[in-house]
């Protein structure tokens, strides 16, 4: 089952949630670089990995792309000289909402940039255990119509990560 969940906004743009009685030093180690909401799970990977899908797909919305970046990178690992394991495990998952989506480019044509929308899952080599799952925020930029419906996107993207870490 999932472990119990402490949620801190850290620097401008980041949301970590850890287990309870950890610090900020502690985010730090996790690695979450700016802009990137994630929340930490002490659940099996394949439970949170199969939770976040299950996120996605109880909204209605399609995962157009499962990306095992984990995989290939211990796949590729020797071939372009690395010289350390990073993950267990770690998926990319991408898909998008027609609904949301025709808002925030109906907004902005240009937001087109942010389709479509990216989670992710790890669990680090030397981290067996504690499973980070999140998702790059997006820039609520451009005329108001433009923030209020990338907010939205961005509050969907949260629900989606939060529920997956057992939140």
């Amino acid at each position: 089952m999932f472990g119990f969940l402490k949620t801190v906004a850290v620097g401008a743009g980041i949301c970590v949630a850890l287990a309870a009685g950890a610090s900020a030093a502690d985010m730090a180690k996790e690695g979450v670089p700016p802009g990137v909401t994630a929340y930490v799970s002490d659940a099996d990977f394949a439970d949170v990995s199969f939770n976040l899908e299950t996120a996605i797909v109880n909204r209605g919305l399609v995962i157009d792309y499962v990306s095992h970046v984990g995989d290939m990178l211990a796949r590729t690992k020797e071939d372009v000289g690395g010289t350390k394991d990073l993950y267990s495990n770690a998926v990319a998952m991408v898909f998008c909402s027609a609904n949301l989506s025709r808002k925030v480019m109906e907004a902005d044509i240009g937001n087109i940039a942010y389709c479509p929308y990216s989670v992710f899952a790890y669990e680090a080599a030397d981290a067996p255990g504690s499973v980070m799952v999140g998702f790059r925020h997006l820039d609520e930029t451009g005329s108001d119509a433009s923030k209020a419906a990338i907010g939205e996107v961005n509050a969907l993207l949260n629900e989606i990560v939060k529920e997956a870490a057992g939140g």
